[in-house]
């Protein structure tokens, strides 16, 4: 499993001309499954989220998680951060999960991010096309992949 997390000022996700989604300051994440990825998984990634100590302290220092802030969160799926570039120029997208494996571990790390919050989590549309819009904060951008744990 992969995020891409940035932490944003505002982010927001339209589906054929309507808003779906939108939150304040927060975090925006990516998320990419492949086949191979189970439940520990999105329990590691729900972890490291939710700790993940990205947001300002009073002396101005990436101190502070967002559990600690308080701030808003939004995740949409994105297969193609599995994409395969390294034959030709036109990625595969073949190490991505198929939705019978990817909609329910979406579906499970949203829940569970969500209690470990304590707070609603804004979602995209699982294979919908989406825009996506978000105005990233520092800009602060951290990749994670459950494949990279040690």
């Amino acid at each position: 499993m992969r995020l891409v997390i940035q932490r944003v000022t505002q982010a927001s996700v339209t589906i054929d001309g309507e808003v779906k989604s939108q939150i304040g300051p927060g975090l925006m994440i990516l998320m990419g499954v492949c086949e191979e990825d189970t439940d520990e998984d999105v329990e590691w990634l729900v972890r490291k989220v939710v700790n993940l100590r990205i947001f300002d302290d009073e002396n101005g220092v990436m101190n502070r998680p967002v559990t600690d802030v308080g701030e808003q969160v939004m995740v949409v799926s994105q297969f193609t951060l599995f994409a395969s570039y390294k034959k030709g120029n036109r990625p595969s997208w073949i190490k991505a999960a198929k939705p019978d494996i990817s909609i329910p571990l979406y579906r499970l790390f949203c829940q569970r991010l969500s209690e470990a919050l304590g707070q609603p989590v804004a979602t995209g549309e699982f294979g919908a096309y989406m825009k996506v819009q978000l105005v990233n904060d520092g800009p602060v951008t951290i990749c994670m992949d459950t494949k990279n744990k040690e």
